[in-house]
């Protein structure tokens, strides 16, 4: 096997260094690059025919070469006839110009290994197309061995041959003279065309209305190449040594009989006794046997029957034939149509082209892209017409492969998609791009896509068409998948959102909108929320299309799987623009409905995610508490150290201690999870308490009452102090706090004043004259564990009870008796240092920073303040009621005002009040 190759690898280079030393000295591959060996063709096929190409402009051509080395067998005469015969047959052709005749590019050159010419591309001799591969390449080329002739394409060339005939007949009054197989040639588009003039005779008298011409007599002697193929001519010739244009249209009849019958003629013909096979094949067209015709077409049989007769009257002329209703094929008659173009005016070419779409699909494919599409892309060049000429491109395009669309259509294609003039041919181009737009983008390569297609989409949106912006804005969606995403992203949404915002037609804008809603899909998330939604309240118009345009667009976003909207862009936009257009005056009841259930969708989804995500937090702050309990009874039965007070305020003591063995209400929180609020309120609390702990004792004052009703201050004053001295003392003489015990209360210091009475010995308030009222764990947000009294003293987590502190107090003002405070003792932790009352008054110079203890009072009126405490902190005559103070109503807790506010007195409370009164209630 491997010898074999080897074997066949050299005779293809041997043959191609052949034929290059052939070439290469001939004068014509100084203009023209030649190929490879494609097909053979002319007299006894000696010319080879190769592809090549002009070096100044790349035009496609065929070069035909005849190599002399091939009758060198022949001697020095013979030889020098064969090769006088061929250059006579070029030469004749060259001066012949004919749509049915080879066109000759490059006249004959000689040299002194071969003769050379080339003409428009080539594929083959019909010859070679029937199954004579003579002096062409090994192997044959597939693309010959493998072509079939269609119906169509052997009726039109036919029909071609017959107009050649006609011209060469009525025209140049001459006669061929070998009309034979191997002088038709197919060129690149399938067309047939004549070659091979060598035996050609002119007439005599060309200007007489009955040509004459002379014949030869046949020389058997000669070569071959210097004599016609007899298996073709006409019996005259050899009989009566005449000729005239009957004599072709003999040889016609033969050529159609070898296309029906595989390539073979009517007769063998015996080369060596001409005159006697001639003789023979007279006697046998006299009385001619129906078997000898019985492939050819029966509408054309009778034809042909003629066209063979022993007579030359009988046989049918060359413009006869072409009227043949043989030849009205409905696609023969399309192909001659395409070949006369150029005598037909701009109207008539219209309504041709028009009436094409119906004719294409009944023609093979090879036919149309090999014979139509050519002609149809020359007319690109007029831009009149390119409207009536690019559906049937386009339709062509459709069944033509990716590679033959690339290069065969594409090229001429792209001018087309950047014509702008005339501007009417422009738009009804527009139109017709529109529609096929998956076509262009599904074959066009992406480079193209980018420099071309997509370009001309984004004109058409911009164009001042209202019909082809709707038709553009209706197209998109069909080819969104087609079209890459930065593309879409960067130059298609924008121009379809502008188009939306600047069009004053309501259609464009409905459209635009649907467009949008349909791309989606094709959208990511973030995209769509950041640039879409948002250019959905730009829109100006409020009429119900769009409307409902704009719901549709935020119901695709809000259901599908791909996006969605977070919960939080539905709180604070999506939703209240969508409520505000529910309302508005133009919607119908059906419409009206249509928004408010998707407004029930989203509100139902936003309730259902963010209170999934809060008992989610809620579990997780559970499981943290149960996590670790040994760790917040420990910290709470150690006694806090004196010296590191701020530790026990805010540390995790203070957080997570317990009263009477009972786990705090409120779970600890995550320090990392502290926003910048709640870490500045904490640095400011820890600035509060660093002073209060700083401050001197004030040396107690004596005040003097205002009248005898206030008397009893002195007195008030006095056995407060007493109090905490001993308090005092007892600190200093045991540092270390005991642990509370379960159930204990102080009752010490009886009073029988209403203002001891409303409060209540076993009330522990939670009150330290150090801490104020503990904050530890409700400066981070965290609740009290529920609103009942507190049984023992009070820990870093207590909150007062205010409600029982209002609960049984007497009317506001009432002084009659002197309220015994001693048992304001039961308010201090005794490991607590003392603050007086002057401590816990105001600062005499405005402008410092005022503890939040102000709002209590100055110690000049302690009495009355201690009495409408009520007024002082809430605000409220009848102490901290639930009504009317924002704290307590829940909605309020998770935004407290920042802002310093006015109580109902008319008094602002200073900053500090309001960060106390937040880290209380929330």
């Amino acid at each position: 096997m491997e010898s074999m190759l080897n074997k066949l690898k050299s005779t293809v280079t041997k043959v191609t260094a052949d034929v290059t030393s052939a070439v290469m000295g001939n004068p014509v591959t100084r203009e023209f690059e030649v190929g490879r060996h494609i097909a053979s063709g002319g007299p006894g096929l000696c010319w080879r025919i190769y592809n090549g190409t002009k070096k100044s402009t790349k035009q496609e051509v065929a070069v035909f070469v005849f190599e002399k080395k091939t009758v060198d067998k022949y001697p020095k005469f013979e030889k020098d006839q064969i090769v006088d015969s061929l250059k006579r047959g070029v030469q004749q052709l060259t001066r012949l110009r004919h749509p049915r005749l080879l066109t000759v590019q490059h006249p004959l050159e000689e040299s002194r290994d071969c003769l050379a010419f080339c003409t428009e591309p080539v594929f083959a001799s019909l010859s070679n197309v029937l199954g004579q591969w003579e002096n062409l390449p090994s192997p044959v080329p597939t693309d010959i061995k493998e072509y079939k002739l269609y119906d169509v394409e052997t009726k039109y060339g036919l029909l071609q041959i017959s107009e050649g005939l006609s011209f060469l007949h009525s025209g140049v009054k001459m006669v061929h003279g070998n009309l034979c197989l191997e002088n038709i040639i197919l060129n690149k588009s399938g067309a047939w065309k004549i070659m091979g003039f060598d035996f050609s005779n002119s007439s005599t008298n060309p200007s007489d209305a009955e040509p004459k011409y002379t014949c030869k007599e046949w020389e058997p002697n000669l070569p071959p190449l210097c004599l016609p193929n007899p298996e073709y001519l006409a019996p005259e010739y050899i009989l009566s040594v005449s000729c005239d244009s009957a004599s072709d249209m003999y040889s016609l009849g033969v050529v159609m009989h070898a296309v029906f019958n595989e390539g073979k003629p009517v007769f063998q013909v015996n080369k060596h006794d001409i005159f006697k096979s001639f003789s023979r094949q007279l006697d046998q067209l006299s009385t001619m046997s129906p078997a000898l015709l019985n492939k050819i077409p029966e509408e054309v049989r009778e034809h042909v029957k003629m066209l063979l007769s022993v007579t030359p009257n009988v046989r049918p002329d060359a413009d006869q034939m072409t009227k043949i209703p043989f030849f009205d094929d409905v696609g023969a008659v399309t192909l001659q149509y395409f070949d006369s173009l150029f005598q037909r005016d701009n109207l008539q070419k219209s309504q041709f082209y028009k009436g094409l779409p119906k004719v294409l699909p009944k023609l093979p494919k090879r036919v149309v892209v090999y014979r139509i599409l050519p002609a149809l892309n020359s007319e690109f060049v007029n831009p009149d017409m390119v409207p009536f000429v690019l559906p049937n491109v386009l339709l062509i395009a459709e069944e033509c492969t990716k590679d033959e669309y690339v290069r065969l259509i594409l090229p001429d294609l792209t001018p087309v998609f950047k014509q702008q003039e005339p501007i009417q041919a422009s738009n009804m181009i527009l139109l017709i791009f529109l529609q096929k737009m998956d076509l262009l983008l599904t074959k066009t390569p992406a480079e193209d896509i980018k420099s071309s297609v997509l370009p001309m989409v984004y004109r058409a949106l911009e164009a001042p068409s209202v019909q082809i912006q709707e038709l553009c804005l209706n197209i998109i969606p069909t080819f969104a998948n087609l079209i890459e995403y930065t593309s879409m992203k960067n130059s298609l949404i924008p121009r379809i959102k502008s188009a939306c915002l600047q069009t004053s037609s309501l259609a464009v804008r409905v459209n635009s909108l649907v467009c949008l809603g349909k791309i989606l899909e094709y959208l990511d998330k973030w995209f769509v929320i950041d640039e879409i939604l948002p250019f959905l309240q730009q829109i100006p118009s409020r009429e119900p299309a769009v409307l409902m345009g704009v719901l549709g667009i935020y119901k695709c976003t809000f259901s599908h799987k791909k996006l969605g909207i977070p919960k939080e862009h539905l709180a604070s936009k999506s939703l209240p623009h969508l409520v505000s257009l529910s309302i508005d005056n133009n919607l119908n009841l059906n419409q009206f409905n249509s928004f408010m259930v998707v407004i029930r969708e989203m509100l139902s989804r936003m309730e259902a995610e963010h209170k999934t995500k809060l008992e989610q937090l809620h579990v997780m702050q559970e499981q943290q508490r149960s996590m670790n309990p040994g760790q917040q009874s420990e910290e709470t039965k150690s006694p806090p150290s004196t010296g590191n007070q701020i530790d026990d305020i805010f540390g995790s003591t203070g957080v997570n201690g317990k009263e009477n063995g009972a786990a705090a209400s409120a779970p600890q929180p995550n320090r990392m999870s502290l926003t910048l609020e709640e870490k500045q309120r904490l640095a400011k609390e820890q600035e509060q308490a660093v002073k209060l702990r700083n401050q001197q004792p004030l040396a107690p004052q004596t005040i003097k009452a205002a009248n005898t009703n206030n008397s009893q201050t002195k007195d008030l004053t006095s056995s407060l102090l007493n109090s905490m001295t001993s308090l005092n003392s007892l600190s200093l003489a045991n540092p270390a706090r005991p642990a509370p015990v379960q159930g204990t209360t102080i009752a010490a210091f009886p009073s029988p004043s209403p203002m001891m009475g409303s409060m209540g010995a076993p009330v522990s308030n939670g009150f330290n004259p150090t801490m104020g009222f503990q904050t530890g764990g409700m400066g981070m947000g965290m609740r009290p564990a529920g609103p009942g009294l507190y049984g023992g003293m009070a820990t870093t987590t207590s909150t007062p009870n205010f409600g029982a502190l209002a609960q049984n107090q007497g009317p506001i003002g009432q002084t009659n008796k002197a309220p015994d405070m001693s048992a304001l003792d039961s308010l201090f932790i005794p490991s607590q240092p003392k603050v007086t009352l002057n401590q816990m008054g105001p600062k005499p110079s405005p402008g410092t920073n005022t503890p939040w203890l102000n709002q209590f009072g100055s110690a000049q009126n302690a009495q009355t303040q201690m009495q409408g405490a009520s007024v002082g902190m809430g605000g409220m005559p009848s102490g901290f009621g639930m009504q009317g103070n924002p704290f307590f109503s829940p909605q309020n807790f998770a935004q407290p005002a920042a802002a310093p506010s006015l109580n109902q007195s008319g008094i602002k409370q200073s900053a500090s009040v309001n960060n106390d009164l937040k880290d209380l209630f929330g």
